[in-house]
């Protein structure tokens, strides 16, 4: 076992403790919340009828499913990799915007409350800033 395989073990161990406390339901679902080194990525989970209702990332849409197009290989720049915010934004920024956008998604579909959950992720950073967000677009959790 490395260093980096025991971060990442105790951080699912830290998100099956919270699921074991919080679910989402259709009037109040949740909202889960996972990073990796590069994005960051929203989604709004009924657990009763085990559907995923909205869902937002700050991937840019040309890299979605993981392959990027012939065009969009070799034109593969800053403003790309950066996510639809284009350059100079930071994470954190690109996570405020997420949640952001999924407060306003959210508001389309009807959904003003739900649960938050962080994923075993520390309560800071671009974790904070999703939550941030969706507080400002009026999501009450």
């Amino acid at each position: 076992m490395n260093k980096n395989s025991d971060k990442k073990l105790n951080r699912i161990r830290r998100h099956k403790k919270v699921r074991a406390k919080i679910s989402g339901t259709s009037s109040k679902p949740r909202i889960a919340v996972f990073k990796s080194n590069q994005y960051i990525y929203a989604q709004v989970v009924d657990d009763e009828n085990g559907k995923t209702l909205l869902s937002v990332s700050d991937r840019p849409a040309a890299d979605v499913d993981g392959v990027l197009s012939r065009r969009n290989q070799s034109q593969k720049g800053q403003s790309q990799r950066k996510g639809n915010l284009g350059t100079g934004a930071t994470k954190s920024e690109r996570a405020l915007k997420v949640g952001e956008t999924l407060a306003a998604r959210m508001k389309e579909k009807g959904l003003l409350e739900a649960v938050f959950d962080r994923g075993g992720f520390k309560f800071h950073g671009r974790v904070k800033s999703v939550a941030e967000g969706l507080r400002s677009g009026g999501i009450k959790f």
